[in-house]
Protein backbone atom coordinates (compact mmCIF):
# COMPACT_ATOMS: atom_id res chain seq x y z
CA UNK A 1 0.00 0.00 0.00
CA UNK A 2 1.13 3.38 -1.03
CA UNK A 3 2.22 6.32 1.54
CA UNK A 4 -0.95 8.56 -0.42
CA UNK A 5 -3.02 5.23 -0.22
CA UNK A 6 -2.70 4.46 3.72
CA UNK A 7 -3.08 8.12 4.55
CA UNK A 8 -6.41 8.84 2.43
CA UNK A 9 -7.99 5.87 3.93
CA UNK A 10 -6.86 6.88 7.66
CA UNK A 11 -8.63 10.69 6.55
CA UNK A 12 -11.78 8.83 5.53
CA UNK A 13 -11.72 7.22 8.78
CA UNK A 14 -11.01 10.01 11.03
CA UNK A 15 -14.42 11.53 8.59
CA UNK A 16 -16.61 8.25 9.80
CA UNK A 17 -15.37 8.58 13.16
CA UNK A 18 -16.52 11.92 13.85
CA UNK A 19 -19.54 11.83 11.76
CA UNK A 20 -20.90 8.81 13.53
CA UNK A 21 -19.76 10.83 16.93
CA UNK A 22 -22.13 13.55 15.59
CA UNK A 23 -25.22 11.77 14.96
CA UNK A 24 -24.70 12.17 11.37
CA UNK A 25 -24.34 9.42 8.63
CA UNK A 26 -20.35 9.43 6.98
CA UNK A 27 -22.44 8.77 3.39
CA UNK A 28 -23.39 12.55 4.01
CA UNK A 29 -19.77 13.95 4.02
CA UNK A 30 -17.60 14.02 0.97
CA UNK A 31 -13.88 14.17 1.25
CA UNK A 32 -11.76 16.88 -1.68
CA UNK A 33 -8.64 15.40 -1.61
CA UNK A 34 -6.63 18.95 -2.54
CA UNK A 35 -3.63 18.27 -4.51
CA UNK A 36 -2.17 21.82 -5.29
CA UNK A 37 1.56 21.87 -5.86
CA UNK A 38 1.19 17.80 -6.47
CA UNK A 39 2.12 16.33 -9.58
CA UNK A 40 -0.39 14.30 -11.93
CA UNK A 41 0.94 10.86 -10.43
CA UNK A 42 -0.10 11.56 -6.93
CA UNK A 43 -3.30 12.53 -8.10
CA UNK A 44 -3.64 9.29 -9.91
CA UNK A 45 -2.81 7.27 -6.80
CA UNK A 46 -5.58 8.44 -5.22
CA UNK A 47 -7.88 7.31 -8.00
CA UNK A 48 -5.98 4.34 -7.97
CA UNK A 49 -7.22 4.01 -4.37
CA UNK A 50 -11.09 5.45 -4.88
CA UNK A 51 -10.82 8.82 -4.68
CA UNK A 52 -13.24 10.71 -7.10
CA UNK A 53 -13.45 13.92 -5.64
CA UNK A 54 -10.51 16.73 -6.20
CA UNK A 55 -9.79 20.31 -5.59
CA UNK A 56 -7.49 22.28 -7.06
CA UNK A 57 -6.39 25.99 -6.08
CA UNK A 58 -5.43 27.22 -9.19
CA UNK A 59 -6.47 27.31 -12.65
CA UNK A 60 -3.33 27.03 -14.86
CA UNK A 61 -2.11 24.01 -12.47
CA UNK A 62 -5.22 21.87 -12.97
CA UNK A 63 -5.08 22.15 -16.58
CA UNK A 64 -1.56 20.57 -16.43
CA UNK A 65 -2.79 18.31 -14.46
CA UNK A 66 -6.92 16.65 -14.98
CA UNK A 67 -7.55 16.64 -18.36
CA UNK A 68 -5.70 13.53 -19.07
CA UNK A 69 -7.10 11.69 -15.66
CA UNK A 70 -10.62 13.39 -16.05
CA UNK A 71 -10.63 11.66 -19.57
CA UNK A 72 -9.50 8.53 -18.68
CA UNK A 73 -12.21 8.45 -15.36
CA UNK A 74 -14.78 10.29 -16.25
CA UNK A 75 -16.45 9.89 -13.27
CA UNK A 76 -13.91 12.35 -11.66
CA UNK A 77 -15.44 15.49 -9.67
CA UNK A 78 -13.44 18.71 -9.87
CA UNK A 79 -13.67 21.75 -7.50
CA UNK A 80 -11.85 25.25 -7.55
CA UNK A 81 -11.04 25.65 -4.30
CA UNK A 82 -8.57 28.97 -4.83
CA UNK A 83 -9.23 32.39 -5.58
CA UNK A 84 -10.70 32.87 -9.63
CA UNK A 85 -9.79 35.82 -11.59
CA UNK A 86 -12.02 37.41 -14.29
CA UNK A 87 -9.65 36.10 -17.25
CA UNK A 88 -9.39 32.46 -16.01
CA UNK A 89 -13.08 32.08 -16.09
CA UNK A 90 -13.34 30.47 -19.45
CA UNK A 91 -10.76 27.81 -18.20
CA UNK A 92 -12.82 27.60 -15.27
CA UNK A 93 -15.77 26.91 -16.36
CA UNK A 94 -14.49 24.34 -19.46
CA UNK A 95 -12.51 22.67 -16.49
CA UNK A 96 -14.19 22.39 -13.20
CA UNK A 97 -17.48 20.62 -11.83
CA UNK A 98 -17.60 23.19 -8.96
CA UNK A 99 -16.59 26.41 -8.50
CA UNK A 100 -16.38 26.81 -4.82
CA UNK A 101 -15.06 30.30 -4.80
CA UNK A 102 -17.44 33.10 -6.17
CA UNK A 103 -16.92 35.78 -3.81
CA UNK A 104 -18.00 39.03 -5.43
CA UNK A 105 -20.51 40.66 -8.35
CA UNK A 106 -18.24 40.70 -10.86
CA UNK A 107 -17.09 36.93 -10.95
CA UNK A 108 -20.87 36.22 -10.87
CA UNK A 109 -21.65 38.01 -14.23
CA UNK A 110 -18.42 36.69 -15.75
CA UNK A 111 -19.43 33.30 -14.87
CA UNK A 112 -22.82 33.70 -16.12
CA UNK A 113 -21.62 35.31 -19.33
CA UNK A 114 -19.13 32.18 -19.74
CA UNK A 115 -21.97 29.94 -19.13
CA UNK A 116 -24.19 30.85 -21.66
CA UNK A 117 -21.90 31.16 -23.90
CA UNK A 118 -20.40 27.65 -23.80
CA UNK A 119 -23.41 25.91 -22.90
CA UNK A 120 -21.17 23.91 -19.71
CA UNK A 121 -22.79 24.84 -16.39
CA UNK A 122 -20.67 24.31 -13.14
CA UNK A 123 -22.05 23.95 -9.68
CA UNK A 124 -21.19 26.95 -8.08
CA UNK A 125 -20.79 27.75 -3.89
CA UNK A 126 -20.30 31.47 -2.14
CA UNK A 127 -16.95 31.54 -0.77
CA UNK A 128 -17.48 33.74 2.83
CA UNK A 129 -14.74 35.50 4.73
CA UNK A 130 -16.20 34.64 8.26
CA UNK A 131 -13.23 35.94 9.72
CA UNK A 132 -13.42 39.64 7.74
CA UNK A 133 -9.58 39.17 7.03
CA UNK A 134 -8.98 42.15 4.31
CA UNK A 135 -6.37 39.98 2.66
CA UNK A 136 -8.45 36.84 2.09
CA UNK A 137 -11.00 36.50 -0.69
CA UNK A 138 -14.75 35.80 0.30
CA UNK A 139 -17.49 38.31 0.97
CA UNK A 140 -18.04 39.68 4.06
CA UNK A 141 -20.66 37.72 6.28
CA UNK A 142 -22.89 40.54 6.05
CA UNK A 143 -23.20 40.92 1.93
CA UNK A 144 -23.23 37.19 1.69
CA UNK A 145 -27.32 36.53 1.66
CA UNK A 146 -27.15 39.60 -1.01
CA UNK A 147 -24.50 37.89 -3.16
CA UNK A 148 -26.43 34.24 -2.74
CA UNK A 149 -29.07 36.36 -3.97
CA UNK A 150 -27.49 37.98 -7.01
CA UNK A 151 -25.75 35.06 -7.99
CA UNK A 152 -29.46 32.30 -7.86
CA UNK A 153 -31.86 35.09 -8.91
CA UNK A 154 -29.77 37.48 -11.22
CA UNK A 155 -27.44 35.83 -12.85
CA UNK A 156 -29.27 31.81 -12.12
CA UNK A 157 -26.25 30.26 -11.00
CA UNK A 158 -26.56 26.84 -10.02
CA UNK A 159 -25.67 28.17 -6.32
CA UNK A 160 -25.67 24.59 -3.70
CA UNK A 161 -23.98 26.01 -0.72
CA UNK A 162 -20.93 28.23 0.59
CA UNK A 163 -17.30 27.72 1.88
CA UNK A 164 -15.19 29.29 4.11
CA UNK A 165 -11.68 29.24 5.27
CA UNK A 166 -11.28 30.39 8.88
CA UNK A 167 -8.36 32.64 9.80
CA UNK A 168 -5.18 30.82 10.82
CA UNK A 169 -5.22 30.27 14.84
CA UNK A 170 -8.76 30.97 15.06
CA UNK A 171 -10.51 28.54 17.03
CA UNK A 172 -12.75 27.06 13.89
CA UNK A 173 -15.87 26.75 15.12
CA UNK A 174 -17.37 30.12 15.32
CA UNK A 175 -16.61 30.16 11.59
CA UNK A 176 -18.37 26.73 10.75
CA UNK A 177 -21.47 28.00 12.78
CA UNK A 178 -21.63 30.99 11.20
CA UNK A 179 -21.34 29.31 7.63
CA UNK A 180 -24.48 27.11 8.63
CA UNK A 181 -26.64 29.56 9.93
CA UNK A 182 -25.60 31.69 6.69
CA UNK A 183 -26.19 28.79 4.25
CA UNK A 184 -29.41 27.37 6.40
CA UNK A 185 -31.44 31.03 6.11
CA UNK A 186 -30.49 30.87 2.30
CA UNK A 187 -31.78 27.30 1.95
CA UNK A 188 -28.29 25.83 0.55
CA UNK A 189 -27.49 22.47 1.59
CA UNK A 190 -23.80 22.44 1.21
CA UNK A 191 -21.11 23.51 3.35
CA UNK A 192 -17.49 22.87 2.38
CA UNK A 193 -15.44 23.68 5.38
CA UNK A 194 -12.97 22.12 7.19
CA UNK A 195 -9.28 21.60 5.88
CA UNK A 196 -6.26 19.32 7.21
CA UNK A 197 -5.92 20.93 10.73
CA UNK A 198 -9.75 20.74 11.60
CA UNK A 199 -11.58 18.95 9.71
CA UNK A 200 -13.26 16.74 12.50
CA UNK A 201 -14.44 19.94 14.32
CA UNK A 202 -15.83 20.74 10.14
CA UNK A 203 -17.56 17.60 10.26
CA UNK A 204 -19.22 17.62 13.98
CA UNK A 205 -20.62 21.25 13.01
CA UNK A 206 -22.19 19.96 9.81
CA UNK A 207 -20.17 20.10 6.91
CA UNK A 208 -20.94 18.59 3.80
CA UNK A 209 -17.56 18.51 1.87
CA UNK A 210 -14.20 18.86 3.91
CA UNK A 211 -11.07 19.34 1.90
CA UNK A 212 -7.93 17.60 3.15
CA UNK A 213 -4.46 18.29 1.13
CA UNK A 214 -1.34 18.10 2.90
CA UNK A 215 -2.63 14.76 5.36
CA UNK A 216 -3.11 12.66 1.97
CA UNK A 217 -0.40 13.83 -0.20
CA UNK A 218 1.66 15.14 2.40
CA UNK A 219 4.08 19.15 2.48
CA UNK A 220 5.33 20.01 -0.79
CA UNK A 221 7.59 22.94 -1.46
CA UNK A 222 5.64 25.57 -4.19
CA UNK A 223 9.05 25.91 -5.93
CA UNK A 224 9.45 22.89 -6.66
CA UNK A 225 5.93 22.70 -9.04
CA UNK A 226 6.78 22.50 -12.71
CA UNK A 227 3.19 22.59 -13.82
Amino acid sequence: MSAITAALAAVKARIAEAAVAAGRDPAAVALVAVGKTHPAEAVAEAVAAGQRIFGENRVQEAKAKFPALKAAHPDLELHLIGPLQSNKVRDAVALFDVIETVDRPKLARALADEIARSGRSPRVLVQVNTGREPQKAGVDPDQADALVALCRDVYRLRVEGLMCIPPDGDDPDPHFRLLAEIAARNGLTLLSMGMSGDYPRAVALGATHVRVGSAIFGHRDRAQVTV
